[in-house]
């Protein structure tokens, strides 16, 4: 037993405790949202149409604004041979984008082990073995870091600053930072500024210095991303610039819905941070190295509260800052819970560990069902396995199941076909030939609905036990066109 607990508080056991949670969530949760389509469907493209750019999903389908290949090609570098071995196997894709996505965890959480080593350099083991506890009893940070999306491409270079600021290496920390924003997320500039500006404040860096590190960072930074995502959009493009300016200057991320001013502190922060939020403002009372490293994550939360539209995932990089303020806080607590008002407030810290570890389980529960359209399509291939057929059957996904679950991965192959054609409206569908529809509607003139596919919807809460139940309601139906024969004779459930 000794031995099994010196082990887990090794780096490996630590790294085992992280993989192995992000590990599970990808393998229950495979599916992915809108938000992650873009590295999704590029992460497809390159590891199954390579060279053949024609065949890339986003020359038909390139959003509002253009994103960088760059992380993409990271991480199906990685993956390759794991997708080269499954499809030599003859697995579904869908086993492709969990191999992928563990891949981009391994990479991100490898950039947290950095950090986290410095964290024990500089504030010993017992703060880092409360920032592991932290971190693990958290759904949303292990959730989101197997998630390709741009803002977990860009925290795996913010992690990095953030080790290299505590180890003393502020010009590099500087450089990542530059990249992340350059490359990735150009909103980090809203963190880079306030940790650039308390560098030249307190006089750790020189401003002639950090100027010629910082311009030489975006000279190469720029000089990559254009290079690379110019051949890949087949035009001359900067994808984060555009980015920008859609997001900035033009003010249109509010069409995607907008929030409070106070939203990221009264509703985001403490979802994601559950017991480590109290934690966290406490640490910066209990020890004086702690303010410097607060300031400028706070700022960087407080400067992005101004723009309307607002996401967890736009401030996910400044999760890791707080929970080292909040470890700081429980180790200082736990030192001194022998003392009589320190023992009253450990009682109540280990009381907030289970509450949260009882909120991350229900929040997992509520994201395992908050993907309907990946498994109806699953279902759909499962049931209806054409294994005879000799023609083609066509399956249209609507705007509202190609956001909720379904993507490239998701797709098998002949005679299965799949179209996202999009803006087709209900009454024009009965005049096309496709032979399955998987969208929102439960009625289709033309089609009959073969079963509906139940996702979450909310919470409730009840008396008795459990005091909390996942409500869900159907959300996405499955049809099949009337005029194609059912070959199986299928008794389908029905909608």
């Amino acid at each position: 037993m000794p031995k099994m607990t010196k082990f887990l508080q090794s780096y490996a056991g630590y790294d085992l405790i992280l993989g192995a949670i992000a590990a599970i969530y990808v393998v229950m949760s495979p599916y992915t949202k809108v938000e992650e389509s873009f590295n999704v469907q590029s992460m497809h493209d390159i590891l199954y149409h390579r060279h053949r750019l024609d065949s890339y999903d986003h020359l038909e389908f390139p959003g509002v604004v253009p994103r960088t290949f760059i992380g993409a090609f990271i991480v199906s570098f990685f993956a390759s041979p794991l997708v080269s071995f499954i499809t030599w196997l003859g697995f579904p894709k869908i086993y492709s984008l969990v191999a992928a996505r563990l891949v981009l965890g391994c990479i991100i959480l490898s950039t947290l082990r950095f950090f986290r080593i410095q964290i024990r350099k500089k504030f010993g083991p017992q703060v880092e073995s409360f920032f592991v506890l932290l971190t693990s009893l958290q759904f949303h940070f292990l959730f989101y870091c197997t998630r390709p999306l741009p803002n977990i491409l860009a925290l795996g270079l913010v992690n990095l600053a953030y080790g290299h600021w505590l180890k003393g290496n502020f010009y590099s920390a500087l450089s990542f930072l530059i990249f992340s924003t350059i490359i990735f997320r150009c909103d980090v500039m809203l963190l880079l500024g306030p940790i650039g500006l308390e560098f030249l404040l307190t006089r750790s860096i020189s401003f002639w210095k950090a100027l010629k590190y910082c311009v030489g960072t975006a000279v190469v930074a720029v000089g990559l991303t254009i290079s690379v995502d110019s051949i890949m959009w087949k035009k001359f493009v900067w994808p984060e610039f555009e980015v920008f300016w859609f997001n900035s200057i033009l003010n249109r991320s509010s069409d995607w819905g907008t929030h409070s001013i106070h939203w990221y502190f009264t509703s985001a922060l403490p979802r994601s941070l559950l017991v480590a939020y109290p934690l966290s403002l406490l640490g910066t009372v209990l020890d004086r190295r702690v303010p410097f490293l607060i300031l400028p994550v706070l700022s960087f939360v407080i400067l992005y509260s101004k723009l309307p539209h607002k996401e967890l995932r736009f401030i996910i990089s400044s999760v890791p800052m707080l929970n080292l303020s909040a470890a700081v806080a429980a180790s200082r607590i736990y030192n001194n819970r022998k003392k009589t008002i320190w023992k009253l407030v450990n009682t109540v810290m280990l009381a907030l560990f289970v509450i949260s570890a009882g909120c991350t389980i229900v929040t997992f529960m509520a994201s395992y069902n908050n993907y309907p359209s990946g498994y109806a399509l699953k279902r759909l291939h499962q049931i209806s396995h054409p294994a005879n057929v000799v023609g083609e059957e066509w399956v249209h996904i609507d705007t509202f199941g190609a956001m909720n679950g379904i993507s490239r991965f998701c797709e098998e192959a002949f005679p299965w076909r799949y179209s996202k054609e999009e803006e087709v409206v209900v009454e024009e569908l009965r005049n096309r030939n496709f032979t399955y529809l998987v969208n929102e509607h439960p009625s289709v003139d033309g089609y009959k609905c073969l079963f509906s596919e139940e996702g979450f919807d909310r919470l409730e809460l009840r008396r008795g036990f459990p005091p909390i139940v996942l409500v869900k309601r159907a959300k996405v139906y499955v049809h099949r066109n009337r005029k194609k024969e059912d070959h199986l004779h299928k008794k389908w459930p029905g909608c």
